[in-house]
């Protein structure tokens, strides 16, 4: 996700012209409908106070209210920066006027209480909130790992080869290692039953694929990689995800544990790039599997064709012993949920496999038809 513009100090109280005001409130009651949908009531009401309460005073508000770009969810997902800033405030304890409200006091506080903590917050801690506003949202949603399982069991099984996995869009690399966790998908269980990572999904459809997988080689890379040992990008990763939602932040707490434990840095580098390079080398013997969750849609539209190009020359190189196979959960403006999608070299067949709820809560399972 492009990161805003940097600011200059702002003067409180800007105007604003209505059309800005408009689309900048119309902006946080859609986050707020998709916090609700996404399990999150917490986050939708913070999100709905802003829309009703904020007005153009201060630092802060005259920064989201002159913001130049897109504020949506699917531009520099203003309403995302703010909550996840002061999460952040919360976590740290930076901001005790904050922690009385939040998760787990927040059914006590009513919406008057909560306002004047939020108001409190923009006003002693501007300079924190301001510096959060100029970089996107970042998260590494282990849940979309229980989605993906399925996705290389199945590259797993049609091509009988060990794997060679590549992630655009990686964050901390809390999904190359997947294989790491403990999975129920439904009925089926699968994965180390130790494993201090367990993930729980509602699994509906055929059962998933029975395969043995082998890693041979894992790598990823991100425009900002975070370090799962660093505290400052602990804290960051932690901060978007939503406060009301425990079990999210228990298991990417552990999840971040697991990726320290095992060091495996992501590059800095732009994805295209990188997965130019990466589809250069020829992986005999191995299945190459390029996969990425809810990252595609944030490059722009000569970007996606470039990728798709990279992708279709490398996979007419592909061979039966050096398969090629892009696994990608992404958005695709249908609902319910997203999109889980397999390309397959050679032939070079493509078929949705799965829907699945974003943060991997629920999947639909179709699976890959061998006739099609």
């Amino acid at each position: 996700m492009t990161g805003g513009p940097r600011r200059e100090s702002p003067k409180a109280g800007r105007g604003t012209n209505a059309a800005a005001d408009d689309a900048l409130r119309a902006s946080f009651r859609r986050q707020a409908q998709a916090c609700r949908d996404l399990g999150s009531p917490f986050t939708a009401r913070v999100c709905e106070l802003f829309a009703a309460r904020l007005e153009p005073e201060g630092a802060v508000a005259g920064v989201l209210f002159d913001w130049p770009g897109d504020p949506t969810a699917v531009g520099d997902a203003l309403a995302l920066r703010l909550t996840g800033a002061l999460h952040a405030l919360v976590l740290d304890g930076r901001c005790p006027a904050l922690t009385t409200v939040y998760p787990p006091h927040h059914e006590t506080a009513g919406d008057n209480a909560l306002w004047a903590a939020l108001a409190h917050a923009l006003d002693e801690h501007a300079d924190v909130i301001l510096e959060r506003l100029e970089s996107a949202p970042q998260t590494n949603e282990v849940g979309r790992a229980a989605v993906l399982l399925p996705g290389f069991l199945t590259v797993a099984r049609l091509t009988g080869r060990p794997l060679v996995l590549s992630e655009v869009g990686a964050s901390a690399g809390l999904n190359l290692l997947w294989d790491r966790f403990r999975y129920h998908l439904g009925a089926v269980a699968w994965g180390d039953s130790s494993a201090s990572v367990r993930l729980h999904v509602r699994w509906a459809g055929p059962p998933p694929p029975v395969a043995a997988v082998a890693i041979r080689e894992r790598a990823g890379c991100d425009l900002a990689p975070l370090d799962p040992a660093a505290p400052a990008d602990r804290l960051r990763l932690l901060s978007y995800t939503w406060p009301d939602q425990a079990e999210r932040l228990a298991r990417t707490r552990a999840a971040l544990a697991v990726a320290a434990r095992e060091q495996h840095r992501v590059e800095r580098a732009h994805a295209l790039d990188w997965l130019e390079r990466r589809l250069a080398h020829v992986h005999d013997a191995a299945a190459h599997v390029v996969y990425h969750t809810i990252a595609w849609q944030y490059l722009d539209t000569a970007a996606r064709a470039r990728g798709q190009a990279l992708m279709t020359a490398a996979g007419a190189r592909a061979t039966a012993t050096a398969p090629l196979a892009w696994l990608r959960l992404e958005a695709d403006g249908r609902k319910p949920g997203a999109a889980l999608t397999l390309t397959l070299w050679p032939p070079g067949t493509e078929q949705q496999i799965a829907r699945s709820c974003f943060h991997g809560r629920w999947i639909d399972w179709s699976g890959w038809d061998a006739t099609g």
